[in-house]
């Protein structure tokens, strides 16, 4: 696995742990906060893909 890689796993990671806490915090529901946790790591992915080339 390249630096990259490693790099842009690590952060879509991060935000989306994040957002899936602070979605928790404020719908006290762990499916959507899980929900948007994983469509938040999905999207970063994607976008710090095309962003760090």
């Amino acid at each position: 696995m390249s630096q990259r890689t490693a790099l842009i796993l690590f952060i879509a990671v991060v935000v989306g742990i994040g957002v899936g806490v602070l979605t928790f915090f404020a719908e006290k529901s762990y499916p959507k906060a899980v929900l948007a946790g994983v469509v938040a790591a999905a999207a970063c992915t994607v976008g710090l893909h095309s962003l760090i080339d």
